[in-house]
């Protein structure tokens, strides 16, 4: 069973549908002790950095996620799942302490001329990690759908799995370990996205 982190926020539906069209049992979980059996989990987000720590936070999933990273089963997040592992965001002045799992800061894409923020829409992933087991069967420059106007510096370059260039090149994933997490939604980018989730499932198996 794959337990999908709900704070009451996060593009929960697509993601559950997708986990479970690509062989996941999936249960949404909203407490820390629901997610004890959990051969695996998923982190999903969407909107702002400190509306994510703060929900995550007043439920006690912050530190469950914590946990059980460390118990060294499969991890995801996403998007903004994704940004909260790192220690702060620079979103609309953000407060809060990210998850700090990952050394770094989120930041916004720059005011380069013609660059359009938020990035909506299809972007190609370059992959620096070819072992991460994620990616397994996805070639190199493979499309994935976007929708962000912040992503991550990691301040460990070893970590990052993916760049994507988009006025200039960003990590678009990471992976250490157990803890894979992505800026694009696998959940919205079609075969490519499905075939991350399953290799994901598989790790759960």
């Amino acid at each position: 069973m794959i337990a999908l982190l709900d704070y009451g926020s996060g593009n929960l539906r697509s993601v559950e549908k997708a986990l479970t069209k690509s062989g996941a049992k999936v249960r949404r979980v909203t407490t820390p002790h629901e997610m004890i059996d959990a051969s695996a989990a998923v982190l999903p987000g969407v909107g702002a950095f400190d509306d994510c720590l703060s929900a995550m936070k007043k439920q006690d999933l912050a530190t469950a996620c914590l946990d059980f990273i460390k118990t060294g089963k499969p991890f995801l997040g996403i998007c903004v799942g994704y940004q909260a592992l790192f220690e702060r965001s620079e979103e609309f002045n953000s407060c809060a302490l990210g998850l700090s799992l990952f050394e770094g800061k989120v930041v916004r894409f720059p005011n380069t001329p013609g660059l359009k923020v938020p990035q909506i829409g299809w972007n190609q992933i370059r992959v620096t990690q070819p072992n991460c087991p994620i990616y397994k069967g996805i070639p190199d420059g493979s499309y994935v759908y976007f929708v962000h106007s912040y992503f991550p510096q990691p301040r460990d370059l070893s970590v990052i799995a993916t760049h994507t260039n988009y006025g200039g090149d960003f990590a678009s994933s990471v992976w250490k370990d157990n803890v894979f997490a992505t800026q694009f939604h696998p959940e919205k980018s079609q075969e490519t996205g499905l075939r991350l989730l399953s290799n994901f499932v598989k790790l759960a198996s």
